[in-house]
């Protein structure tokens, strides 16, 4: 696969510096670390995220005013190092806590937690809450076990507003795990993204085959099917989705349709059309709905959907203002 490169083990910090120029003055790049904070930072708990590079704009493009204050990147699909995560978290803390927000792998686990001794060392406190959305990477009875994926931008954008309300560091923690215990996604892959450090694909798929069910960096799903219509696929995605979740009849829910790299703006309306009308038939409450690539991988071909189910406290915070170079509320 073609891609626009220099010499690869140069990708990510070449992509730093690109972003720095394009938004200039807002944020601060850390010496020595891969790590980037807001320039301006206010007295509150502070929100860290981060995790491998490769899927753009998670996780730089969302530090933000109501989101992220730092981000803590690693290398290709590879977690940030502990160095980086505690520089990071050392750079935002005002004295108030931090709490960690990421997706649930196990490389991210290892070198947050990590992070989080070190810090807890130098007296900053931590709290973590791990995404865990993925109803195809685990059953119900261990959602704990689930990757993170889309829904990552929903969790962070509960975090962030709650750390800007002033909350204090268990309340912050407590409403960004709810956001994270009431959110539900399952993708599709239709083609493969290509690791620009290797040049292979993360996974293979014959030309009308899909993936039900398979993780942003081509971890097994739950089915390998012949391709079919978008309405038939939003279906089946959707029948999953809550199904797992026990969403039912007059529940309230945001939706975010997230497009994986190359499926077009076109073909992701089209699914949030079928989601809505689902949704409705089912005297389901939308709220909001986005559509939009914010966790991609490559250019991999696919899209997943996300309900987050509201309650009052979590309506508010969604709703509440956010800004960042590729997310506003």
């Amino acid at each position: 696969m073609k891609k626009v490169v220099n010499d690869p083990e140069n990708v990510v910090q070449e992509m730093i510096e690109g972003f720095m120029f394009a938004n200039k003055g807002k944020f601060e790049k850390l010496e020595n670390v891969n790590g980037i904070i807001l320039k301006e930072q206010k007295d509150k708990v502070a929100i860290v995220t981060g995790g491998g590079s490769g899927h753009e704009p998670l996780f730089l493009g969302f530090a933000g005013e109501g989101l992220a204050d730092g981000v803590a990147i690693g290398s290709v699909f590879a977690a940030p190092s502990p160095n980086t995560v505690q520089e990071v978290s050392k750079s935002v803390s005002s004295g108030k806590g931090v709490v960690f927000v990421y997706g649930n792998y196990e490389g991210d686990v290892l070198n947050f937690d990590m992070a989080a001794e070190f810090l807890e060392m130098e007296g900053i406190e931590t709290r973590t809450v791990k995404i865990t959305d993925d109803v195809a990477s685990a059953p119900s009875e261990r959602k704990e076990d689930r990757r993170g994926i889309a829904g990552d931008v929903f969790v962070l954008k509960i975090a962030g507003a709650a750390a800007d309300k002033g909350l204090s560091l268990d309340e912050v923690s407590r409403v960004t795990q709810k956001a994270s215990d009431q959110l539900f996604s399952m993708g599709v892959a239709l083609s493969p993204g290509t690791n620009p450090d290797t040049g292979e694909p993360t996974f293979t798929l014959a030309d009308d085959e899909i993936e039900l069910g398979m993780g942003i960096h081509g971890e097994p799903g739950m089915e390998r099917t012949k391709l079919v219509s978008a309405d038939e696929l939003t279906e089946k995605l959707m029948e999953k989705l809550l199904f797992e979740s026990s969403i039912k009849e007059n529940d309230e829910v945001s939706v975010l349709i997230n497009g994986l790299g190359s499926t077009t703006l076109l073909e992701l309306f089209i699914v949030n059309r079928k989601v809505a009308q689902i949704l409705n038939e089912r005297n389901i409450k939308i709220h909001d709905m986005d559509a939009n690539s914010y966790c991609t991988t490559q250019e991999m071909g696919g899209f997943s959907i996300s309900l987050l189910k509201l309650d009052d406290e979590l309506r508010e915070l969604h709703d509440a203002p956010a800004h960042s170079p590729y997310y506003k509320k």
